[in-house]
């Protein structure tokens, strides 16, 4: 790898995790151990050398391991104690992009799986002492978002308990999350299955 050189903890960071899909490997072992063909399919435009290069650098480098992967007796890719220090640094460049995610997808591509760092990033810590539950669907992809007393969470399995589902574009989603959006004008700008004091109490947290 090549190394900017400098006694500087950016600099230094940057050496580790500053190349080109270095940082989006790390947001898809975010959500757990992922086997090199998930990768693969969960980082559209990468090549397969260029993927093999990213991993071996972040395994030198001590920010992924191998391990075993129970379903297929085969290799996964996850993060170590110190690679699941980046979350914080991923959820803070997520919320820095909220100006340059305003204009939408344009012609770029979009997974909803990606949703599950996106809204946990932008959500932060914030807890409510009355737990509730909603799902999110989008592109067919359904994600539970809960919030309790611990915090905000967000899982990529369907939410087969919820009976409150917003469905919508991920632009609706993000701006939501982000607060760009009340729980109205989202409903407005999607479909709601359920009651919206859910997706408030979700949301808009008192």
């Amino acid at each position: 790898m090549r190394s900017y050189g400098q006694y500087c903890g950016l600099a230094r960071a940057l050496d580790v995790v500053g190349n080109r899909w270095s940082l989006l490997i790390v947001r898809e072992l975010l959500t757990g151990p992922a086997r090199y063909n998930q990768l693969h399919a969960g980082l559209p435009g990468i090549s397969t050398n260029l993927l093999t290069d990213r991993l071996r650098e972040l395994e030198d480098a001590g920010v992924v391991q191998r391990q075993l992967d129970h379903t297929s007796n085969g290799v996964a890719y996850a993060l170590t104690i110190w690679g699941h220090e980046l979350r914080s640094t991923v959820a803070a460049l997520v919320n820095w992009s909220k100006p340059l995610m305003a204009t939408g997808p344009q012609n770029d591509s979009f997974q909803p799986h990606w949703l599950v760092v996106a809204l946990e990033s932008l959500r932060g810590p914030i807890q409510s002492e009355t737990p509730a539950a909603v799902g999110i669907e989008v592109d067919g992809t359904t994600l539970s978002v809960h919030i309790d007393e611990t915090g905000t969470h967000i899982s990529p399995c369907a939410d087969q308990q919820s009976k409150t589902v917003l469905r919508a574009e991920p632009t609706v989603i993000l701006g939501l999350a982000a607060g760009m959006l009340t729980t109205q004008q989202a409903i407005t700008a999607g479909h709601l299955t359920g009651d919206k004091h859910d997706l408030a109490a979700v949301f808009d947290p008192r």
